[in-house]
């Protein structure tokens, strides 16, 4: 009975993991901590809440977890200038509201950081409430920020679209669908592995497939 279709930001519709994990591992340098960048990559996704002792272990987040993540903020904050959305974000968010699907945005990010993302979207009239971290208890992969992108829509049930393992992870644990993107640098085997039940290689291939996906019509 899927009528809304929940988008996530970073990764999905604009280009932002790779200096998520730049910032990342900065901020883990900056305390004293080596981490190789393939590992943070793996974990991008999550929100910094699970983040630090998914890639570090729970002793580094016991004893400086938040100086991580406040390092992190910092770093990012450098780089945010260089993020550029991805071809096609507005239109297929226009696409999906054109169909009768309300549409809701579901990030583990900070809500600064969005406003400044969908800036860089551009058109995002077809968008029906915007989740961040900052609106739940707990990030991805927990199901809080999907659940609460279906509610605050005012949807039956949700359709997800992410970029990332933690994504699929998140629409699992919601009950709700994922087509995912490879976008976000995960490979097709993966997100399927995950739970995806769609795959495209972009947003742009993802509009023109729509009549074949969970969001051709609301049931």
């Amino acid at each position: 009975m899927a009528d809304a279709a929940i988008f996530d930001i970073d990764g999905t519709l604009v280009d932002t993991n790779y200096h998520h994990v730049l910032a990342w591992h900065r901020a883990f340098q900056a305390n004293g901590i080596t981490v190789p960048l393939w590992k943070v990559h793996r974990a991008v996704g999550m929100g910094g809440d699970m983040l630090v002792a998914h890639v570090a272990g729970d002793e580094v987040e016991d004893s400086c977890g938040d100086d991580v993540r406040a390092a992190w903020e910092s770093s990012f904050d450098d780089l945010i200038g260089e993020v550029k959305p991805f071809d096609g974000a507005a239109e297929l968010l226009s696409a999906v509201a054109d169909r009768g699907f309300k549409v809701g945005l579901a990030s583990s990010g900070k809500s600064k950081h969005v406003e400044q993302f969908l800036q860089l979207v551009g058109d995002t009239r077809a968008v029906d409430a915007v989740i961040t971290s900052d609106d739940v208890d707990r990030s991805k992969p927990e199901p809080d920020v999907v659940q609460t992108a279906v509610d605050r829509v005012g949807g039956r049930s949700g359709v997800l679209v992410g970029d990332s393992i933690w994504d699929c992870d998140a629409g699992r644990r919601a009950g709700t669908p994922t087509i995912a993107l490879k976008t976000g640098g995960f490979a097709e085997a993966e997100l399927r592995d995950a739970g995806a039940v769609d795959v495209f290689d972009s947003l742009v291939a993802l509009t023109a497939g729509l009549e074949a996906t969970g969001l051709s019509a609301p049931d």
